[in-house]
């Protein structure tokens, strides 16, 4: 990836604007900042922009500016190293279609991957992430290697970017196949003991079992002994 002065120089090139003007535009709130970083406790910049406001920038910025000036702002929003910034980044990459070729968007997503370190950011990159794995299943194959990854955030990725596979009511084939798939890995994941895994596989089962219960009750019938005990209590009470 770029670094951060590249990546500051084609934002201008490309976008119009500075990183400083981009950040200025989200916002900010030192109070609520200072509360955020403590809420957080990851050692970053906050500007205490709330999720609503930051969406609201973002989606003006989809809508003003093509494909390439997205790509360099996101970028240069993410080299800030700023909480929203990074958010606002992932936000910009979140849509159903990109085009006229999202491979640099889904490149650029799981590059993010690997830096994340804490939930909210890691949550908007899963959701950005979702979109262009949609929109291309054949890319499952790259989270192949996530399920043994050392990076806890990683990890997690694995269940936040399959998750549009919990909630398809009437799924096709091969959407059943990549769907195993992705079972196939939560059931590694369940012998995890990080809450992050174990609550984030708590939501992915019950999620499923919304669509598929039998899927879901079945999961827990293999892999709950692998699970600890708190998230197969919960895991039990929101399947039913």
């Amino acid at each position: 990836m770029m670094d951060e002065h590249s990546t500051t120089d084609a934002l201008a090139d490309h976008a119009g604007m500075t990183l400083d003007d981009a950040l200025a535009a989200l916002g900010s709130d030192p109070a609520k900042a200072a509360e955020m970083a403590r809420h957080h406790k990851v050692d970053r910049a906050y500007l205490g922009v709330t999720p609503p406001a930051i969406e609201a920038v973002a989606k003006g910025w989809r809508e003003a500016l093509d494909l390439e000036a997205r790509l360099a702002l996101a970028a240069a929003l993410w080299a800030s190293d700023v909480h929203e910034g990074q958010i606002a980044a992932a936000k910009l990459l979140t849509q159903a279609r990109i085009r006229p070729d999202d491979s640099a968007a889904w490149d650029m997503i799981t590059a993010w991957v690997p830096a994340c370190d804490g939930a909210a950011i890691a949550d908007q990159v899963a959701i950005a992430g979702q979109k262009r794995l949609v929109a291309d299943p054949a890319r499952f194959d790259v989270l192949a290697d996530w399920v043994a990854s050392d990076h806890l955030w990683t990890k997690a990725a694995v269940l936040g970017f399959t998750l549009p596979w919990t909630k398809q009511t009437h799924p096709k084939p091969a959407d059943l196949a990549l769907r195993d798939r992705a079972l196939d890995w939560a059931g590694t994941l369940a012998g995890d003991p990080h809450k992050v895994i174990q609550t984030a596989l708590v939501s992915w089962l019950a999620s499923l079992a919304k669509h598929d219960p039998a899927s879901a009750s079945g999961f827990v019938d293999r892999h709950g002994a692998a699970m600890k005990s708190y998230a197969l209590k919960s895991a039990r009470h929101r399947l039913g």
